[in-house]
């Protein structure tokens, strides 16, 4: 996307989990991203077991559990359903 590469946030492909953590703090702090931000180690575990393609919206709670599995992305997406139920957990 030439807006990316305008704006400096073209990389090459992460080969390591440490690679693509690099990526993902540079995003949080160039965006000051105020949510919590988990990154998938480099073998994808978590979009093995949630199987995220095509996009998903999840929402995992502070003990671990799936709490929202959205439709499939993008026309499945419902976003004020996420954002009722963020604001509903303690």
């Amino acid at each position: 996307m030439d807006s990316n590469e305008t704006d400096g946030v073209c990389y090459p492909q992460p080969r390591t989990s440490e690679e693509r953590v690099a990526i993902a703090r540079d995003f949080v702090g160039r965006y000051e991203y105020p949510i919590e931000l988990v990154v998938d180690r480099i073998e994808n575990p978590a979009d093995a077991v949630y199987a995220g393609w095509p996009e998903r919206l999840y929402v995992i709670d502070a003990q671990g559990k799936l709490t929202y599995k959205g439709e499939l992305g993008p026309f499945g997406f419902d976003p004020e359903a996420v954002e009722a139920l963020l604001d509903a957990l303690p």
